[in-house]
C-alpha cells in the first residue's frame, strides 16, 4: 500500500471526512489493548514499533539495537509477524530454506544478525523464542497486546512527523499521539539533525519525562564508488524518497528512480521493465538491502545494494533504560 498524500498534509477535505472513522478505529484499539491479556515470557521484551503505518526505520532501529545487546553479552532474539509471508509459524527463519515469500522480507533481512522467529501468534511466538535467547526485540507491535513488553521504544520519521495528526483512515496514525506516548519508554527521533530538532520542539511538551534518543540513518559505502555513478535506483519501502536522497547525497547520478508500494513483490515482468530501462539509459539498477532479499538469486549480482544503519547521536537513554531492565 502508498500512502495517501493527504496523510501527511495539514488538513485536507479528505482526511476531514474520514475523521470519524478515525475515531471508530482509535475506540477499537484502545478497547482492545485495555482488554486483552499478554504472556510473559520467561526473558524481557523489548518493543521497536511506532505509531503510523508504513516505515519511520524500525528495522534500522532493531538492527542497531542487536549490536548494543549483543555488545552487552546479551543472545537477542528477534520477534516478528512476518508480514508479507505466507508460514504463519511460530517458524525459526533459516535463510538456507526460507525465501521472503516464506516469512517477509525484514525476517529475511534481519536473520543475518540474529535468530528471527516469524509467528502471526505473537504470544506463541515469543515463548518459542525465549528458550534460546536472554532477551526478546520485538520488531513491530507496539499496539498487539498479546506479548507483554518490558521495554517499548517508538520510531518516528522527524520528517513526516506524525503526518496530519489523524488516525487511520482519515491520516497515518494507529492509535493518537497522547495514547501511544503514555505506553512509550523511549522515543527514537530518526532523521537529519534540522528535521529532529523541529520535530523535538513541536512535540517536547507532550513528551513529559520521556526520554529522547536522536538518530540518523547513515549509508554503508564503503568501498563502492558512488559519486558520478549513473544509477536507475527502485525501492518497494515505506518512504522510497529517503532512499533516492541518500543516493543523490553520495553523489550518484540518478537518472530513474521508481518508486515501488512497501513490500511489493518483485515480478520477473516488473524485474524486467526495470533492466531494460536502466539499459536504456546506460544505467546500473540499485536497490535497498530491504528489496534485496526478495530478488531472484540470478539476479542478486545484477543489481547493486545500499545498506544504511542507523547511529544515535546519543546512546545514554538507551543504555540507561537497559541497565535497569538487566539489573
Amino acid at each position: 500500500m502508498r500512502a495517501p498524500a493527504f496523510w501527511y498534509r495539514r488538513d485536507s477535505l479528505a482526511s476531514r471526512m474520514l475523521a470519524p472513522l478515525g475515531g471508530i478505529y482509535a475506540g477499537v484499539t484502545a478497547r482492545r489493548l485495555a482488554r486483552a491479556r499478554g504472556v510473559r515470557p520467561e526473558v524481557p521484551v523489548i518493543c521497536v514499533g511506532n505509531l503510523t503505518v508504513g516505515g519511520a526505520g524500525k528495522t534500522p532501529t532493531v538492527m542497531a539495537l542487536l549490536g548494543v545487546l549483543q555488545d552487552r553479552g546479551l543472545k537477542p532474539a528477534v520477534l516478528s509477524r512476518g508480514y508479507g509471508g505466507s508460514l504463519g509459524g511460530p517458524v525459526l527463519v533459516d535463510p538456507e530454506r526460507h525465501n521472503a515469500d516464506d516469512v517477509g522480507d525484514e525476517p529475511l533481512l534481519l536473520s543475518a544478525f540474529a535468530p528471527v522467529w516469524v509467528s502471526r501468534d505473537r504470544g506463541a511466538g515469543a515463548l518459542e523464542a525465549a528458550k534460546g535467547a536472554d532477551v526478546i526485540v520485538m520488531d513491530d507491535g507496539f499496539q498487539n497486546p498479546s506479548v507483554l513488553k518490558d521495554l517499548s521504544v517508538l520510531v518516528v520519521d522527524a520528517q513526516r512527523n506524525f503526518g496530519n495528526r489523524r488516525v487511520l483512515p482519515a491520516g497515518p496514525l494507529r492509535e493518537p499521539v497522547a495514547a501511544g506516548l503514555k505506553r512509550a519508554n523511549l522515543i527514537s527521533v530518526v532523521g537529519a539533525p534540522d528535521y529532529r530538532g523541529a520535530f523535538i520542539a513541536d512535540w517536547h511538551d507532550q513528551f513529559g519525562d520521556l526520554p529522547v534518543l536522536e538518530a540518523a540513518l547513515e549509508p554503508l559505502a564503503t568501498g563502492m564508488a558512488w559519486a558520478g555513478m549513473r544509477a536507475y535506483a527502485f525501492a518497494g519501502i515505506a518512504n522510497p524518497d529517503r532512499f533516492f536522497r541518500t543516493l543523490r547525497a553520495l553523489g550518484a547520478d540518478l537518472c530513474g528512480a521508481q518508486s515501488l508500494d512497501d513490500h511489493q513483490p518483485l515480478t520477473s515482468r516488473l524485474l524486467a521493465r526495470l533492466t531494460a530501462e536502466a539499459q536504456r539509459m546506460n544505467a546500473q539498477l540499485v536497490t535497498t538491502e530491504k528489496d534485496a532479499v526478495r530478488l531472484p538469486t540470478h539476479l542478486r549480482r545484477q543489481i547493486l545494494t545500499l545498506p544504511v544503519r542507523l547511529n544515535w547521536a546519543d546512546q545514554g537513554p538507551l543504555d540507561a533504560a537497559l541497565d535497569r531492565l538487566f539489573a
